[in-house]
């Protein structure tokens, strides 16, 4: 779908979901699982404060079999209250003549996952897990960003305080910041084996042998959890990375391409800016089965307080 620059800052921002993938060390479909109450994904609670931030529409990326499934279960009820379309994440979509590998049986990764998405983006817009709780605060923050300080190249990223995105249940990869005196974007790193030890937040430096060092992180490091604010102006960089992805890795058959090391390349050679919008209001999520009771208790509690109703879409 093409823009017009001179038109796009005055449409209330789009929020694209990433639905397509499956949790592996979930055991089953995490996007379509009642967490809320009364049965709601934790996908509604993102789309309902998108919607009360000032979101206009909703880009949901799911795999093509499972549409009408998912339309069923959830879509229905988000399509009452805004207008939403799909996009498919395919192995084959954006690939051109690029061959798959053999062993090839997943898409590419979430930067992947955006391009298929591309068509239908026209405006400044969000992009989120579709199993991740990210807080009414957080789609204020960035859908103020979004629609007064965006602009071609200058994105926006809402990180959290790396001690509250963490399972008590088993270790987890997170985006570690290096954020700037300006609260600009400096870096991004993925770390992997992630974990609190007592008192201190670790994660297990990768030194390419069995004897890998735990490495202390400082509680309030920011963490990137996959919340972004883009300008549409990043489709195009994006789809010329992922054809050099293609070239040096497609031929790897687990290889994929993730947005975190996409705009981390981005903001290191001086192409784009990334605004780090800090909160300290709540994130949870579900990366084990055991995790599925504290999320429940979570939005049971804020149910309770009078933050969402209950059914979420009753008012």
């Amino acid at each position: 779908m093409s823009y017009d620059p001179g038109v796009i800052d005055q449409q209330p921002p789009t929020l694209v979901v990433l639905a397509a993938g499956m949790g592996s060390r979930y055991g089953g479909l995490k996007q379509a699982d009642g967490m809320g109450p009364a049965g709601e994904a934790i996908l509604e609670y993102s789309v309902h404060d998108a919607l009360e931030a000032g979101f206009g529409d909703v880009v949901m990326i799911i795999r093509a079999e499972i549409e009408d499934a998912f339309r069923s279960a959830i879509g229905h009820r988000l399509e009452a209250h805004a207008p939403v379309r799909y996009a498919h994440q395919e192995l084959t979509t954006g690939l051109g003549a690029h061959p798959l590998p053999h062993g090839r049986t997943k898409p590419w990764g979430t930067a992947h996952a955006l391009l298929a998405a591309a068509p239908h983006i026209d405006r400044p817009f969000a992009v989120v897990n579709a199993d991740d709780f990210y807080g009414a605060e957080a789609y204020r923050l960035l859908a103020r960003f979004l629609t007064s300080h965006v602009g071609p190249g200058r994105h926006a990223l809402v990180g959290y305080a790396i001690r509250s995105t963490l399972s008590p249940n088993g270790t987890v990869t997170r985006g570690v910041c290096d954020v700037g005196a300006s609260g600009e974007l400096v870096g991004i790193d993925e770390r992997m084996d992630v974990e609190q030890r007592g008192d201190q937040v670790v994660y297990v430096e990768d030194r390419g042998d069995d004897r890998g060092q735990a490495v202390v992180l400082a509680a309030d490091t920011v963490a990137s959890m996959n919340f972004w604010g883009f300008h549409p102006s990043i489709l195009g960089p994006l789809e010329a990375r992922f054809h050099r992805f293609l070239g040096e890795e497609g031929g790897e058959a687990k290889s994929e391409l993730l947005l975190p090391g996409v705009v981390g390349e981005m903001v290191a050679g001086g192409c784009d800016t990334v605004q780090v919008l800090r909160t300290d209001g709540p994130w949870f999520g579900v990366t084990y089965p055991q995790d599925k009771p504290t999320v429940q208790a979570s939005l049971a509690a804020l149910t309770a307080d009078g933050t969402y109703s209950t059914p979420l879409w009753a008012s």
